[in-house]
């Protein structure tokens, strides 16, 4: 997909919406809508929408996982069986 075709003005948004909408959607495009010639949002499907969502989920809990890493903050797989075996035995 182009960039320069993903750009459309608010005010052909506001004339074609049900046609762009029903394009995003079966398509999976990503729409930049301008107003005054400056782009101001963005439209997509949900599913799109849901992907990037869980990626920078994802994202996240990498780069909190090496913050953790880095300063000394975690549990070998050892430590943490050890930990799982005590918790079982005290619920007994």
């Amino acid at each position: 997909m182009k960039l320069s075709e993903s750009i459309k003005p608010i005010s052909y948004l506001k004339a074609h919406a049900s046609e762009l909408i029903r394009e995003i959607s079966d398509e999976h495009k990503t729409l930049i809508i301008t107003q005054n010639g400056e782009p101001k949002v963005i439209v997509q499907d949900l599913e799109s929408y849901e992907q990037t969502q869980e990626s920078l989920a994802l994202l996240k809990m990498l780069a909190q996982s090496s913050k953790s890493k880095r300063e000394g903050n975690y549990r070998t797989i050892k430590q943490s069986f050890r930990n799982l075996r005590v918790c079982i035995k005290e619920l007994k």
